[in-house]
C-alpha cells in the first residue's frame, strides 16, 4: 500500500541505512543532545499526510512570537535529551511517519543530526519550519513543510525567502491566514513567485480568527491552485498539548 509520494511501508528489520548510526548507539552522534518539549503518537492533523498515525518530536524554543501561536508552552521548559534517547522512544510507537516540529526545530543546530537519524532509519520524515531559519543544510530525504508568515502573524518581515530556492516537489509551502487582508496577500505572493510551481501550497485560516468556510469561499472563488487545510487534530480533540 502507497500514500502518494510517501512510499511504501517497509519492514523494520531491512531499513537501517548501513551508514546509520544506529549500528554504534554509543557514537558521538547520538550522544548529542536536543531541548525536548514533548513525544507523542497522534493522527497528523496538517499537510499532505493529514490523517496518518505519526509520531510527533516537539523541540523546545522558537525565535517568533506569532500572534496566533498555538504552541506557546514550547518556547521555555522541556528537558535535555540525548539524541539516543529521542530514537528509543519514536522506535517505541513502531510508526512509519515522524514530524520533527516546534516551537522552531531548527534553532537547534542539533535538530539537522535527528533529521538525518530519522531517515536512516527509513521512517519518512517531514519538519515543520517557519521559515525564518535556513533550511539548506536539512536532509533532501525530510519533507519540509514550511509556513510563510502573513502580516497577520505579526513576523511577516522574518520570512527568509531565499528558502524558497531550497524547496523541491516532496516539501510543502503553508500560509496561516488570519483575516481577508492575509488572504490577499498569501494570494499576490502565490502568483508573483508561482509558488505552486514548486510544490504544493496550503492556505490554513487560523482557528480563532477565520472561519474555514469564508476561506473555502475565496479560494474557488479566485480558483485558486492551492489546497484548504483545517487542523484535523483540533476537530478531534480541541487544543492543548500532544495532540
Amino acid at each position: 500500500m502507497t500514500f502518494g509520494h510517501f512510499g511504501p511501508a517497509m519492514p523494520q528489520s531491512s531499513i537501517l541505512d548501513p551508514r546509520s548510526s544506529a549500528l554504534d548507539p554509543q557514537s558521538s552522534v547520538l550522544q548529542a543532545t536536543l531541548r525536548v518539549t514533548e513525544i507523542f503518537f497522534s493522527l497528523q492533523g496538517e499537510t499532505s499526510r493529514v490523517g496518518l498515525p505519526t509520531v510527533f518530536v516537539r523541540l523546545t524554543g522558537c525565535p517568533l512570537r506569532c500572534g496566533y501561536c498555538d504552541t506557546a508552552y514550547a518556547f521555555y521548559g522541556g528537558k535535555t535529551m540525548t539524541l539516543a534517547a529521542i530514537l528509543s522512544e519514536v522506535a517505541q510507537h513502531a510508526p512509519r511517519y515522524v514530524t520533527v516540529t516546534g516551537g522552531e526545530p531548527l534553532a537547534q543546530k542539533n535538530c539537522h543530526a535527528l533529521l538525518k537519524e530519522l531517515c536512516d532509519r527509513g521512517y519518512s520524515v517531514s519538519l515543520e519550519t517557519s521559515g525564518a531559519v535556513d533550511v539548506s543544510q536539512v536532509d533532501r530525504r525530510v519533507s519540509k513543510i514550511l509556513d510563510l508568515k502573513t502580516p497577520g502573524s505579526g513576523e511577516c518581515d522574518k520570512n527568509r525567502w531565499t528558502n524558497l530556492d531550497h524547496l523541491t516537489a516532496h516539501d510543502e509551502i503553508k500560509f496561516v491566514l488570519c483575516d481577508e487582508a492575509d488572504y490577499r496577500w498569501a494570494k499576490q505572493v502565490l502568483a508573483e513567485r508561482r509558488l505552486d510551481r514548486i510544490c504544493p501550497v496550503l492556505f490554513s485560516p487560523s482557528y480563532h480568527d477565520l472561519p474555514p468556510r469564508t476561506l473555502a469561499e475565496w479560494i474557488l472563488r479566485d480558483r485558486l491552485p492551492v489546497r484548504l487545510q483545517v487542523q484535523l487534530h483540533k476537530q478531534l480533540w480541541g487544543e492543548g498539548p500532544g495532540r
